[in-house]
């Protein structure tokens, strides 16, 4: 009986272990502007994944991906985030700006909602202005 129950424990544990509690997906797109211009070499991105539901207070951030700029615009990113986090009717919005040593250069000025569904055209588009 006892070898019966460390089988059965064991078996649990293997099922378990198979299937993560919750697996992670992606939003994958670039960050682009208009101006005709080069970035300095010392250029970082951050893309974020908000949740905007709240006019009030403060977005809820689900996934950042934030770093050094390789190469030029278009700028690619891809948000992992956990989709047990997602709440049904809330609204959710992806933002990105780039910084040059802490300084805002460019800032997306228009709300880019996601439904975080899977009916999200991928990848997405996300415009960024200058700040003057």
């Amino acid at each position: 009986m006892k070898a019966l129950s460390v089988i059965l424990a064991g078996s649990l544990l293997v099922a378990c272990a198979g299937h993560p509690a919750s697996e992670t997906r992606q939003l994958e797109g670039e960050v682009f502007y208009l101006q005709r211009m080069a970035l300095p070499p010392a250029a970082t991105l951050s893309v974020s994944l908000q949740d905007v539901s709240l006019a009030d207070a403060p977005a809820v951030e689900l996934a950042r991906q934030q770093g050094p700029i390789e190469g030029q615009v278009p700028l690619a990113f891809r948000l992992d985030y956990d989709p047990a986090k997602v709440q049904p009717n809330h609204r959710y919005a992806v933002s990105a700006r780039i910084e040059l040593d802490g300084r805002l250069m460019f800032i997306s000025t228009e709300q880019h909602s996601v439904k975080l569904d899977g009916s999200d055209p991928q990848p997405l588009r996300i415009k960024v202005d200058p700040v003057r």
